[in-house]
């Protein structure tokens, strides 16, 4: 292994002498691959140095273009489409509360708006690439449900994609319920499974098995409402579903 020498080190015999001289010449034969390989690359960049440049033209045109249009147009239609949400949330919220009287036509002025406010289906439409037009599906959704246009709330809650923990299980188990409706279960035990996955919380997943198990002894397949219900019992025994699963399962086991 060569060693270290201080610089103007003057070798004291021949082997020392040869040991510099290789060494000063693989130093020489590195400068002049680094040289190479500079060269090359300054002759490519020379060569190609349109492309290159217009291809960094292009992409700080579209970082550019990315900030302003977030700043310019997503943050104020985000603005604007929260403040438009204001008003048809309150009629929602109000219709959750009211008597049966009053809820079809607080659920009417939800979707379609009032005081010159938009409702929740032109919120959607209009402001579709904005978290509040998102959200405008699920509760116009729920909305259509709540006044029996299952087709429409079906239609609205499948096109809402939120990622929300609870929201997104409960949109999915709202076209299930939809479905049980339009008298369709087996479509609809099929949404009540996917709302039961979609999540594992205490909430919304032994809210769904339980309705997919009830739904599963309806149409007779007595297997799977038992592992459902046998889900709850293990994962959520302090759920208020646990209370009832004995008495599913019993009607499961007689099939």
């Amino acid at each position: 292994m060569a060693s270290y020498r201080k610089r103007g080190y003057k070798p004291k015999n021949k082997a020392e002498k040869e040991e510099q001289i290789e060494q000063e010449s693989t130093t020489a034969e590195v400068f002049n691959t680094l040289d190479e390989r500079a060269t090359k690359t300054e002759a490519f960049i020379s060569k190609y140095q349109k492309p290159i440049f217009g291809v960094i033209i292009a992409i700080a045109v579209v970082i550019i273009g990315f900030l302003a249009y977030q700043k310019f147009i997503q943050e104020p239609n985000e603005i604007e489409a929260a403040n438009e949400m204001n008003q048809a949330q309150q009629y929602f919220d109000r219709a959750i509360e009211a008597t049966e009287k009053e809820q079809d036509s607080l659920f009417n002025l939800s979707l379609k708006g009032g005081n010159g406010k938009f409702g929740f289906e032109d919120i959607s439409s209009n402001y579709s690439n904005t978290k509040a037009g998102e959200l405008a599906n699920y509760y116009a959704g729920i909305s259509h449900l709540n006044l029996g246009n299952y087709q429409e709330a079906i239609e609205y809650l499948d096109n809402f994609n939120a990622g929300d923990e609870i929201l997104t299980p409960l949109a999915k188990g709202a076209i299930g319920d939809a479905f049980l409706e339009l008298e369709q279960p087996k479509e609809a035990l099929g949404y009540f499974e996917q709302a039961a996955n979609m999540r594992n919380n205490s909430f919304t997943t032994p809210k769904f098995l339980l309705k997919a198990a009830v739904t599963a002894i309806n149409l007779e397949q007595a297997e799977k409402a038992e592992k459902h219900l046998t889900r709850i019992q293990d994962e959520f025994p302090e759920s208020d579903e646990a209370e009832n699963v004995d008495v599913y399962l019993g009607q499961a086991q007689a099939l």
